[in-house]
């Protein structure tokens, strides 16, 4: 009967030890939960800032050549002209109707060559 008792003493102690071990990996879980949790929130986080810094940067550079091309001579000259300014000599001059005046030129050309085929 002792050999009996010792050998169910060793069973409920292996269960016991498993028990113990289940609930030990439980509360390193539990206590492992919320940094983890925290660490892969803040990689993600930091991916998207990182896309967002990128984008940004790609804006900038863009942004920087628009400045280099409108400050430039050719541009600068360009924008006056279209607001009318001219240089010193030269002769303003504002053509209107230019529409009709094609419309008219076409027609005039078009009854020109009827003409020369009769």
């Amino acid at each position: 009967m002792a050999a009996r008792k010792k050998r169910r003493w060793r069973f409920q102690h292996r269960i016991a030890r498993r028990w113990f071990a289940l609930g030990a990996l439980v509360l390193v879980g539990l206590l492992y939960y919320r940094p983890l949790h925290d660490y892969f929130d803040a990689r993600s986080q930091q991916a998207a800032q990182l896309t967002a810094v990128q984008k940004l940067q790609r804006e900038h550079a863009a942004l920087e050549k628009r400045l280099r091309h409108a400050s430039s001579d050719a541009a600068l000259e360009a924008a006056a002209r279209a607001l009318g300014y001219v240089l010193p000599g030269e002769h303003l001059f504002i053509v209107k109707d230019i529409p009709q005046w094609r419309r008219r030129q076409h027609a005039s050309r078009h009854a020109a060559r009827r003409g020369h085929r009769r």
